[in-house]
C-alpha cells in the first residue's frame, strides 16, 4: 500500500508539472500576480474605512455608497473588458487593465476631497474590470482539460493579495498616512504589467469573434450564447454569491468592531483569515470541480458559507468568531465552480463578451449590497444586515441543490 504522504506529493508534482508544461506556467504566474493586485487592492478599501471617515467626514452610509460604486463600476466594466478581449486579444487587455490601474491608484492616493476620492474609485473599478473576464478565458484557452485547477490557483493568488494587501495598507496608514498605504501599489501594478506583457501572448483564443460589430444580430447571438444549457441557473446562483461577498467583505472588519467589541487590529486579522483560508480552499475547489463536477463542489462550499453567516450574529468571543470566519470562508470555493462552468459553456467565439456581460449583470446586483448593509449599520441594525446576507445565500444554496 502506497504511503499517503508520498501519494500526495506525487499527485502535487504531477499536477504542477501538467500546468507548467509548454511554458504555460509563466502565463499562470503572471496572470495570478495581476489578479492578486487587481482584487487585493479593491479589498484594501474596507481596511481604510476609518481613515476615509476621519479625512473626509463621511459616515457608514456614504462609505457604503463609495464601495457600491467601486463594485458597480467594476461590474459595468466587464462588458467592455470581455468585448475587448475578443476584439484585440486577451493578453493586450490584461496589460491595459494593469497600466490604467497603476494610474488610478495614484489618483485615489492624491484625492484632496470626497469628489476626487469617488471619481478615482470609479475609474479604478472600471480599470480592474477589464481584467475580470479575460483571466478566465485565457485559462480556458490554454488549459482545455485543466481550466478548473488553473483558475483555482489563480483565485488562490488573489486571496493571498486579499490577505496581505489590506493588512499592509492599514499598517502603512497607521505609521504614515492612508495615502501612502494605497499609493504604494502603483509601482507594483507597473511591474506586473511588464510581466504580463512578456509572458502572455497578445491573443490566446483563435481570433474568431462573434462581436466584430454591434448590431441586432450580434445582440441576438450574445443572448443565445448566454442562455444555453444551465448557464441561467448558474448565473442566478452567482448573483446570490456576489451579493453575499460584496456586503460581507465591505463591512466585516467594521462589524466585528462595532457589533462584537473586537479591537480593530484583531478584526483586521480575522478579515485576513477569511482570505487566507480561501487561498487554501480555491485550489482544492478547482481540483474537486475537475474530478467530481459542479454540483457537489458548489453545494459543499456554498453550504459552509451559508451556515457560517446564520451563526455569525449569535456567537461571541474570539475562538467562536475564528471558527465562524473559517466556515464563511468556504464561499471562496464557489466562484471557481460557477465562473469556470460558465466560461466552459459559452461558445468559443464569444467567451470574453459572454462572460463579461454576465459578470456585469450579477455584479451590478451584488454591488447594491454594501450600500444596503451600510445604511442598516447606521440605523443600528448591523446584525440584521448580516442575517439578510445569510437569507440571500440560502436561496443560492437551494438552487444549487435542486436546479443545478
Amino acid at each position: 500500500m502506497a504511503h499517503p504522504i508520498r501519494t500526495i506529493r506525487r499527485y502535487a508534482k504531477e499536477t504542477t508539472g501538467d500546468l507548467w508544461a509548454g511554458g504555460r506556467g509563466w502565463i499562470l504566474l503572471a496572470v495570478g500576480a495581476g489578479w492578486a493586485l487587481s482584487i487585493g487592492v479593491r479589498f484594501v478599501y474596507p481596511a481604510l474605512v476609518p481613515y476615509f471617515q476621519d479625512d473626509f467626514g463621511i459616515g457608514l452610509t456614504t462609505t457604503g455608497l463609495l464601495l457600491t460604486l467601486l463594485w458597480g463600476s467594476y461590474a459595468v466594466g466587464h462588458v467592455p473588458g470581455g468585448f475587448l478581449g475578443d476584439r484585440i486579444g486577451e493578453g493586450n487587455v490584461v496589460v491595459l487593465s494593469t497600466l490604467i490601474s497603476a494610474g488610478t491608484v495614484l489618483v485615489v492616493a492624491t484625492a484632496i476631497n470626497v469628489w476626487m476620492l469617488f471619481a478615482g474609485t470609479i475609474v479604478f473599478g472600471l480599470a480592474t474590470a477589464l481584467y475580470g473576464p479575460t483571466r478566465f478565458t485565457i485559462f480556458t484557452d490554454i488549459y482545455p482539460d485543466r481550466a478548473g485547477s488553473a483558475i483555482g490557483l489563480t483565485m488562490a493568488a488573489g486571496n493571498i493579495g486579499n490577505t496581505v494587501f489590506p493588512v499592509a495598507a492599514a499598517g502603512i496608514a497607521s505609521y504614515a498616512t492612508w495615502q501612502y498605504g494605497i499609493g504604494a501599489f502603483s509601482p507594483l501594478f507597473l511591474g506586473v504589467a511588464v510581466g504580463l506583457w512578456m509572458a502572455v501572448p497578445n491573443r490566446t483564443s483563435s481570433g474568431e469573434s462573434a462581436v466584430d460589430e454591434l448590431s441586432s444580430d450580434t445582440l441576438a447571438r450574445i443572448r443565445s450564447g448566454i442562455t444555453r444549457e444551465s448557464i441561467p441557473i448558474v448565473v442566478t446562483i452567482q448573483v446570490t454569491a456576489s451579493f453575499v461577498i460584496q456586503g460581507f467583505s465591505s463591512f466585516y472588519p467594521t462589524y466585528l468592531t462595532v457589533a462584537k467589541g473586537i479591537s480593530p487590529a484583531i478584526a483586521a486579522t480575522l478579515f485576513g483569515l477569511f482570505f487566507a483560508v480561501g487561498a487554501v480552499i480555491q485550489p482544492f475547489s478547482g481540483t474537486m470541480l475537475d474530478r467530481f463536477g459542479a454540483r457537489p463542489t458548489l453545494v459543499l462550499y456554498f453550504g459552509g458559507c451559508v451556515a457560517g453567516l446564520w451563526l455569525l450574529p449569535f456567537v461571541t468571543g474570539l475562538v467562536p468568531l475564528v471558527a465562524v470566519t473559517v466556515l464563511i470562508s468556504s464561499w471562496n470555493g464557489c466562484g471557481v465552480v460557477t465562473q469556470t462552468y460558465i466560461a466552459d459553456s459559452l461558445p468559443d467565439d464569444m467567451q470574453g463578451t459572454g462572460l463579461g456581460t454576465l459578470k456585469a449583470g450579477w455584479m451590478v446586483v451584488g454591488a447594491t449590497s454594501p450600500l444596503l448593509i451600510g445604511t442598516l449599520a447606521d440605523y443600528g441594525s448591523f446584525d440584521h444586515g448580516f442575517l439578510l446576507l445569510a437569507s440571500v445565500g440560502t436561496v443560492g444554496l437551494v438552487l444549487s441543490i435542486t436546479r443545478l
